[in-house]
C-alpha cells in the first residue's frame, strides 16, 4: 500500500500560500484564471449573488473615452464569506467599488476577485489568506484559520461537529488538485493514465457549478463535518451540497444486494475509540476532481480516530480499486473541533 500523505502534505501547504485554493472545488484555478497577474478595476455592481458555490458580482465599469463594459466577477463560496463574519450587506447593487484580483485566461472582462474597497472606505478580503490591499479589513480570518491551539478539549468522542484543520499540513488529502504533476505520484495502472492524460480541466471538470460530489472526493471538502449518533445508524451531515452519509453500524447488514450510488453503502465498527468504516458500491467515477478515474469495484476504508483530549480528528482513508491503482493508496485529513461553528444549509446555486 501506497501511504501518499507523507509524499504528498508538505506540497500541499506550499499551495496554500500561493493560491485561492478552494475554487479548485469547482474547476481548474490555475487553468482559468491568470495567478501571476493582479489587476484593479473600478465600477458600478450591476448585480451580485451571494451564494454557493461562488460570490458572483456583475460590474460595469467606464473607461477614460466613456466606453462601457460588463465585468464578471467571481470569488470564493458563501460559506467562506459567513466563516469570515463578511454578510452580504456589504455589499449591494448600485456600489461603485474598486476590485483587484486575477484576470481571466480566456473569458474576457472575467476576474477572480481578491480584494475589494467598498463605499464606506472599508474593504473585502475575500482570499482567506490575503491581506488588505487599500484599507482595515471588515471581516475577519480567526475562524476559518483556527489552529489546534484554539480547538475546545472535549469528552464526546467523534460525536459533534468538526472544522477542517486549515492551515494544518493533513488538510487537503488530494493535493493534485493544486498541482496536476503530483497525480505522477500515485500508483496508476496503465488504464488510468491514459484516462488521466485525456483530461481536459476545462471541459471535463466533475464538480462544475452544483453537481454533488461522491465517494471518495466528498470528503476533501473544507466547510464543517458533524457526526451524529442516530440508532442503529451514524450520520455524517457534511456541509458541501448538503451531503448526509449514512454509515450503518448492524453486524447484519451487508452491501449485498445494496444499490450503487455516488456516495456508495457504508458499514461500521468499532475499534477502541476508532470509527472503521468500509464503504463500497460507488458508482461515483472520480477518485478526485481533477483528472483520476474509479471503478465501481472500489472499496475505500476510513478511519476516523480522535486524538486523547478530543479536540482533533484524524481521518485516513485507505482506497483499494485494481482498475486505477497498482497498489491501495491512502489519503488523510485533519479535523479540528472549533467552538461555535455549526454546519449550515449549502443552498447550491447554478
Amino acid at each position: 500500500m501506497l501511504t501518499l500523505i507523507k509524499v504528498l502534505r508538505w506540497s500541499t501547504v506550499a499551495w496554500l500560500g500561493i493560491f485561492p485554493v478552494l475554487s479548485m472545488a469547482h474547476h481548474s484555478f490555475t487553468a482559468t484564471f491568470d495567478v501571476g497577474t493582479v489587476n484593479e478595476l473600478e465600477g458600478e455592481v450591476m448585480s451580485l449573488q451571494w451564494g454557493n458555490p461562488h460570490v458572483l458580482i456583475r460590474l460595469r465599469a467606464t473607461d477614460e473615452l466613456g466606453q462601457q463594459t460588463i465585468h464578471e466577477i467571481e470569488s470564493h463560496s458563501l460559506s467562506i464569506m459567513r466563516r469570515m463574519d463578511i454578510s452580504s450587506d456589504a455589499l449591494n447593487v448600485g456600489d461603485t467599488i474598486r476590485v483587484a484580483g486575477h484576470p481571466a485566461r480566456q473569458a474576457e472582462n472575467a476576474m477572480f476577485v481578491l480584494n475589494a474597497l467598498l463605499p464606506s472606505g472599508q474593504e473585502i478580503v475575500f482570499d482567506p489568506w490575503g491581506e488588505p490591499r487599500w484599507a482595515e479589513n471588515i471581516g475577519t480570518t480567526e475562524v476559518w484559520q483556527a489552529t489546534e491551539d484554539d480547538a475546545e478539549p472535549q469528552d464526546e468522542g467523534i460525536f459533534r461537529v468538526w472544522s477542517t484543520a486549515m492551515n494544518h499540513p493533513n488538510a487537503w488529502p488530494f493535493p493534485e488538485m493544486f498541482d496536476l504533476s503530483l497525480i505522477d505520484n500515485y500508483p496508476l495502472t496503465d488504464e488510468s493514465r491514459v484516462v488521466v492524460e485525456a483530461f481536459d480541466p476545462l471541459t471535463d471538470l466533475p464538480t462544475l457549478n452544483c453537481v454533488s460530489k461522491g465517494m471518495p472526493t466528498i470528503m476533501e471538502q473544507p466547510y464543517p463535518m458533524e457526526i451524529v449518533e442516530q440508532g442503529d445508524s451514524i450520520l455524517l451531515r457534511i456541509e458541501e451540497y448538503d451531503t448526509l452519509r449514512t454509515v450503518h453500524m448492524t453486524e447484519t447488514v451487508t452491501p449485498a444486494n445494496q444499490p450503487f450510488s455516488k456516495l456508495g453503502y457504508s458499514t461500521g465498527r468499532w475499534e477502541g475509540g476508532t470509527l472503521v468504516v468500509t464503504t463500497t458500491n460507488v458508482n461515483w467515477p472520480h477518485f478526485d476532481s481533477v483528472g483520476i478515474p474509479l471503478s465501481d469495484a472500489v472499496e475505500i476504508v476510513e478511519r476516523f480516530t480522535p486524538s486523547v483530549d478530543g479536540s482533533r480528528l484524524d481521518v485516513t482513508m485507505t482506497v483499494t480499486d485494481p482498475a486505477t491503482f497498482t497498489e491501495s493508496v491512502e489519503i488523510g485529513k485533519t479535523w479540528l473541533a472549533i467552538p461555535g461553528i455549526q454546519v449550515e444549509p449549502y443552498d447550491c446555486i447554478n
